[in-house]
């Protein structure tokens, strides 16, 4: 890896957004129509490899099903406003009308109402009652504490995310979370992370972790590069954990763990880049917040926004720009890359001329830096 001086004292590496990254195109070319775009993490299979990011303004049980039927995959955030209320429409139907220059504030009052077990256990028989695969997400810091309650209601996929998670993580409030203790008493496969560095990806590998989540502080609603100066390019981060889950891959023997970008997927176009650097699935957050029957209702925020005591996110006005149905599967009636994310990945496969998702990680690829 390339490196530059930024002074005596200091060496930093060369490290690239999905913007310095463009696609090559092979020497031949396929019909869209006999592109597979099948996905599968443990026993499940997807018909698709874009998933709705965990968060209050993308997934609600009622959108997860249209995720589902569509062939994807949800994620539904179990420290959210399904699980705090009874009834989130009302706070829901509040956070649409915030200013978003004064919305922090509110935002921290709005959830600062207690997690409620029981809703954990009725949003997910929710969520099973629709005939979906039920995924849920908790924060490293309430891992412990609602995994029983998690498991107990039946989730299939368990989601452990936080803006950086790691397998060694030092605490002076007791002992924390034991990754690898807790993923192999687990009986449901566990997707962990963010990360974004081949070391700390290899360390979340050896937990026994079916999936890795790529990224952190990237996203549209999230400002932690800007609050705690942290955050690593995306385009860079996936290549690097690709090669994490590669040598992982040898280490183990041949257990293969999936690599899931989070962050930055602002456009179809980064969909692509996202897979031909080396991911298998990505998670989409902003994009389908833009849907006129999202939970958000075209504002966007993050559990990190929330934070009481270092918010690291904002409420974000993004408008609508079509249903879910149309922004996943299409048709699109727009050319800015904001529909129809399902149709434009499986068109760049066919123009770069791969057939299936694992082919289109040989993809070459150009840097044409800012």
């Amino acid at each position: 890896m390339s490196d530059v001086e930024v002074g005596r004292s200091k060496r930093a590496r060369v490290a690239y957004s999905f913007d310095d990254v463009s696609l090559v195109p092979s020497r031949r070319t396929r019909d869209p129509e006999v592109v597979s775009l099948n996905w599968k993490i443990d026993a499940y299979t997807f018909e698709h490899p874009i998933i709705a990011a965990p968060m209050d303004s993308v997934v609600s049980p009622t959108s997860a099903k249209i995720f589902g039927e569509a062939g994807g995959l949800a994620i539904l955030n179990l420290e959210g406003l399904w699980t705090r209320y009874e009834n989130p429409e009302k706070p829901l139907a509040e956070i649409a009308k915030l200013a978003p220059k004064d919305a922090i504030k509110r935002l921290q009052q709005i959830y600062a109402q207690p997690i409620n077990p029981d809703l954990i256990t009725q949003r997910i028989a929710q969520m099973r009652a629709a005939g979906v695969t039920v995924a849920g997400a908790l924060s490293p810091q309430r891992t412990a504490q609602y995994a029983k309650h998690v498991v107990d209601a039946g989730v299939d996929i368990f989601v452990i995310r936080g803006t950086t998670v790691s397998a060694e993580h030092v605490s002076a409030q007791g002992e924390p979370l034991n990754l690898k203790e807790f993923i192999y008493k687990l009986d449901v496969p566990v997707i962990v992370g963010g990360c974004a560095t081949y070391t700390a990806a290899l360390h979340l590998m050896r937990t026994g972790a079916a999936g890795v989540l790529v990224g952190f502080g990237g996203g549209a609603a999230h400002t932690t590069a800007d609050v705690m100066g942290v955050r690593v390019p995306m385009a860079s981060a996936v290549a690097d954990v690709a090669a994490a889950r590669r040598d992982y891959l040898d280490e183990s023997g041949g257990r293969y763990v999936s690599v899931i970008a989070d962050g930055s997927m602002g456009r179809s176009g980064d969909v692509a880049k996202a897979i031909a650097l080396g991911a298998d699935a990505v998670v989409v957050g902003s994009t389908f917040a833009r849907a006129s029957d999202a939970p958000g209702q075209g504002r966007h925020w993050g559990l990190e926004a929330t934070h009481s005591d270092l918010p690291r996110g904002e409420l974000v006005e993004l408008g609508t720009s079509g249903t879910l149905a149309e922004i996943i599967n299409g048709p699109s009636h727009a050319a800015d890359g904001s529909m129809n994310l399902v149709g434009a990945l499986r068109r760049s496969l066919a123009t770069c001329g791969y057939s299936d998702l694992k082919e289109f990680q040989r993809c070459e690829v150009v840097v044409t830096p800012n």
